[in-house]
């Protein structure tokens, strides 16, 4: 492990064009559960899976069950950036890292001080209405007596991609880029099987793929290096000058 680490180390400070691409194990270290995994709570609260309410057509027929599930598990005021976030905004700053492509929806990369993050999946942070396009944030759905609305009585919408819709072109135009650009690319805390966010690494044309999971994902066999570990931990450990 610690080898590993020191090679990583060497190969951040050694290039101006890192890109960082990272999953859900990003943020679970921060307290913010998968929530596609289903366990026994979820099943207790709801009579749904996760992946049947967090659906645009459960939504649109469904809101209150959708935004009583939301409300619960999907926001968290109180989830602060983990050492991964932190060291990403470090590493940015000084140089190294060009952007920060995540398939997350907390904001916590921007509360670290990331300044180039592209948000495949959107963001809790954003919320629009559906009739006037008026936008308001996170507290205010959250606060939020049943299905939030708008001061025009238009419906509140979360502005993240929802199971059965479609990705942003222009964020995925952007993330294609800095991908194929890049020199090293990191796959972090995702064991890339959401599609079409997890495709995105098949643009890569650099010279080092480098995989932190604690479990094992499908591109281990093609990467540079494989670091099985928690992501904030490692990332703790390694400094940059």
């Amino acid at each position: 492990m610690e080898e590993k680490a020191k090679l990583l180390q060497d190969w951040i400070a050694k290039s101006d064009n890192v890109v960082f691409f990272g999953g859900a194990g990003v943020s679970t270290e921060s307290g913010i559960p998968d929530f596609r995994s289903v366990d026994g709570l979820y099943n207790q609260e709801y009579d749904y899976p996760p992946e049947t309410i967090i659906s645009h057509t459960f939504f649109m027929h469904r809101p209150e069950e959708f935004f009583r599930f939301y409300k619960k598990k999907m926001l968290m005021p109180e989830a602060r950036p983990n050492m991964a976030h932190i060291r990403l905004a470090e590493w940015e700053k000084k140089g190294h890292v060009r952007a920060v492509i995540t398939q997350n929806i907390d904001g916590l990369h921007q509360m670290a001080g990331s300044k180039e993050v592209l948000e495949l999946h959107g963001s809790v942070h954003r919320n629009y209405c559906m009739t006037c396009g008026k936008f308001y944030d996170m507290e205010y759905v959250r606060t939020s007596d049943g299905v939030p609305k708008c001061s025009c009585g238009g419906r509140v919408k979360p502005d993240v991609v929802l199971y059965e819709e479609g990705l942003d072109n222009d964020t995925i135009t952007r993330s294609v880029s800095y991908i194929a650009h890049a020199d090293v690319l990191i796959i972090g805390g995702t064991s890339l099987v959401v599609y079409p966010a997890a495709g995105l690494i098949d643009y890569f044309r650099g010279s080092r793929l480098v995989v932190v999971n604690k479990s094992v994902t499908s591109r281990d066999k093609n990467a540079d290096l494989v670091i099985q570990d928690s992501i904030g931990k490692l990332f703790e450990s390694i400094q940059i000058a």
